[in-house]
């Protein structure tokens, strides 16, 4: 693990915080602490404690463990492990319970002792419930108090399932979920109403008793409450905020779960700047001028000293020459034509981009879902297309666990009716349709679909996204279905990414061979396919670094259905006028599967279009209060720089 952060972040970090530039290195990092635990441990003939957790955020530590064990000797026969909960009632063989995920991850490739392994039993009958937490305890007091215990953060804050409110001096206990970690969990279960609204969790108390703690959280969706638990104050309103007391506590983030942090976020706020670069400096004006409320023009020098901002002044000032840096750079950013403007449409005046050297373009926007695409830049792909480029989008997973039984069952039932009405010997539908049915009724919520199921809310995936295609004006032909692997498992949780998904992206954009690359930067997604479908864009990109028409290849991030770009970051802002904001609804209302009470919703409660359609907004409104021109929407994107940590667009 790297060196502690210089002693000036301790007045804002109250926990020992390490950052990582990607996903990759911060979980390689957790996972060798771990296995130097257990060498130690071993080496003293001791055994090794620990406490482990579920979800997405271990992982790839999980992954690496394994790796070690296999290429490297590390044994687990020393080590007694302890889950911090699981669900309850549940199943052990159920698809959703931690007995299951600790076995799919862990324990079935490594050499622990089957009775070293203790995991709280979500079929205990409820009057038995109590006596069963307190045998755990009392399991864990036995085999010596917990060595180090990893946890995860809920966007509640909890640790374990230790939701808000939980008391510092807890123990292992059944409590009941917090509506948001039950939202988060609704992926996994298949829809909201499934998720068991209790868990047994290991307590705050037993957990602050552990010899070492680390905490670890991945991904921007991550980031306020690792803020509120690593600076703010000790609150039982945020669980996590309790390892503060801890003597041996560390924190450990990707770079993307770090940015409200005030290091990254507001650095100038910790220490001097050295370096005020471009981005630097557009970042703490638009802070600054959002601060006060005021348009970028009118701040003043006052201004900046007052709100810590004397060392830009000294380097970049005066005021007026920075206030008016920044505003060019971000009227600049304004652009119509996101994939240039040919020189018959040039007026007097007009600004000349990098992009209008080549014009009409070929344009690859890939759509991690079937919806992505026109949810986060509909507007700019129907003027990509008006425009004349030759826009193609990709697909690239099939999205179909997100369609509900129901809408399954009501499209096979349509196809059956259909083969009937017009006596299309349709026998062998009928069948189909019967099997499904059978299927469907039989079904435990939250099991995997059969393959035909499967099959069927595929299809009306596929259906949705060519009519939303044919809504923006998009040529069918260029409409491409990718079907990546890693995301065909049935369920929510998903395979690692592989080299025949690598191979599929790239084959694809060496036909296409494109001037402009769209990719989906909003890795908020709760269940990761979007960060796992933009790691194989940037990496099939990697491969093809030497193919000649790279070098006039660019890669434009978007966001939309999770989060939007802050305005700091956007280096192109499309504006859409009224008219193309209904356009773009339109196009969005072609999903029809996705409507109403979706699959996957998230923290959320509006619909997919509403939130593309309040973030355009506010991200207009947002120029307008910098003292730029007012749209109706803004669709942001951030131009990828080649060499950037692939966890951070």
């Amino acid at each position: 693990m790297p060196a502690a952060e210089p002693a000036q972040l301790l007045q804002r970090e109250r926990i020992r915080t390490l950052v990582f530039p990607d996903t990759a290195e911060a979980s390689a990092a957790v996972a060798h602490r771990i296995a130097e635990r257990i060498r130690q441990r071993q080496q003293r003939g001791e055994r090794c404690v620990l406490g482990l957790p579920t979800g997405s955020t271990p992982t790839e530590v999980y992954a690496e463990l394994v790796r070690l064990h296999r290429e490297e000797g590390l044994s687990f026969r020393n080590v007694v492990t302890f889950n911090l909960d699981e669900y309850y009632p549940i199943s052990p063989e159920s698809p959703q319970s931690y007995v299951r995920y600790m076995r799919e991850h862990l324990f079935d490739h490594v050499d622990i002792p089957a009775s070293q392994v203790h995991i709280p039993d979500g079929t205990v009958p409820i009057e038995r419930v109590l006596e069963h937490c307190q045998e755990y305890e009392r399991a864990i007091a036995q085999a010596g108090g917990l060595d180090l215990v990893l946890l995860g953060i809920g966007r509640t804050g909890h640790i374990g399932f230790n939701e808000p409110g939980s008391s510092p001096s807890s123990r292992t206990r059944l409590i009941t979920l917090d509506r948001v970690t039950r939202l988060d969990a609704a992926g996994e279960f298949f829809g909201f109403k499934n998720v068991p609204r209790r868990a047994i969790t290991m307590g705050v108390g037993t957990i602050l008793e552990a010899r070492q703690v680390v905490l670890m959280a991945l991904g921007e969706h991550k980031a306020r409450i690792v803020a509120q638990a690593v600076e703010g104050p000790v609150s039982a309103g945020v669980p996590a905020s309790y390892l503060q007391q801890h003597p041996d506590a560390t924190v450990v983030l990707d770079r993307a779960a770090a940015g409200e942090l005030t290091r990254f976020k507001t650095p100038w706020l910790v220490a001097p700047v050295l370096h005020w670069d471009e981005r630097m400096i557009r970042r703490a004006v638009i802070w600054l001028a959002r601060r006060l409320h005021k348009p970028i023009l009118k701040l003043t020098d006052e201004d900046y000293n007052e709100a810590g901002l004397q060392d830009l002044l000294a380097a970049r000032g005066p005021a007026y020459d920075i206030n008016v840096d920044v505003f060019r750079g971000l009227q600049v950013s304004i652009n119509g034509w996101p994939g240039g403007k040919p020189a018959s449409q040039r007026r007097p005046g007009d600004v000349h981009r990098p992009t209008d050297r080549i014009f009409p373009k070929r344009v690859l926007i890939f759509s991690p879902h079937p919806d992505d695409d026109v949810i986060s830049m509909g507007g700019t792909l129907i003027r990509l297309v008006e425009h004349g480029h030759e826009v193609h989008v990709a697909y690239q997973v099939s999205g179909s666990i997100a369609v509900s039984d129901d809408t399954a069952l009501r499209f096979a039932e349509f196809a059956g009716e259909l083969n009937q009405r017009f006596d299309l010997g349709g026998e062998r539908t009928a069948e189909l349709v019967a099997r499904v049915r059978a299927a469907l009724a039989n079904k435990a919520p939250g099991e995997p679909d059969p393959p035909e199921v499967r099959v069927i809310k595929a299809m009306i995936r596929r259906s949705e996204a060519r009519a939303a295609a044919r809504a923006c004006g998009l040529a069918l032909e260029r409409v491409h279905f990718l079907d990546l692997p890693f995301y065909e498992t049935g369920r929510a949780r998903k395979r690692p990414l592989g080299e025949e998904d690598i191979r599929i992206v790239a084959e694809l954009l060496e036909r296409v061979r494109p001037h402009q690359v769209y990719a989906a930067g909003d890795l908020s997604d709760p269940h990761g396919t979007h960060r796992t479908c933009l790691l194989a864009i940037r990496r099939a990109l990697q491969q093809l670094e030497h193919a000649p028409w790279r070098a006039d290849c660019e890669l434009w991030l978007y966001r939309g259905a999770w989060e939007e770009w802050e305005p700091e970051r956007i280096d192109m802002a499309v504006p859409l006028s009224p008219e193309e904001l209904l356009r773009k609804r339109a196009a969005i209302f072609k999903h029809e599967s996705q409507r109403g009470e979706v699959m996957f919703p998230g923290a959320d409660p509006r619909e997919f279009w509403q939130r593309a359609e309040d973030r355009n907004r506010n991200t207009a409104r947002l120029y307008d209060a910098l003292g730029l021109a007012d749209y109706e929407a803004i669709e942001g994107f951030v131009r990828w720089q080649p060499g950037e940590p692939e966890g951070v667009p």
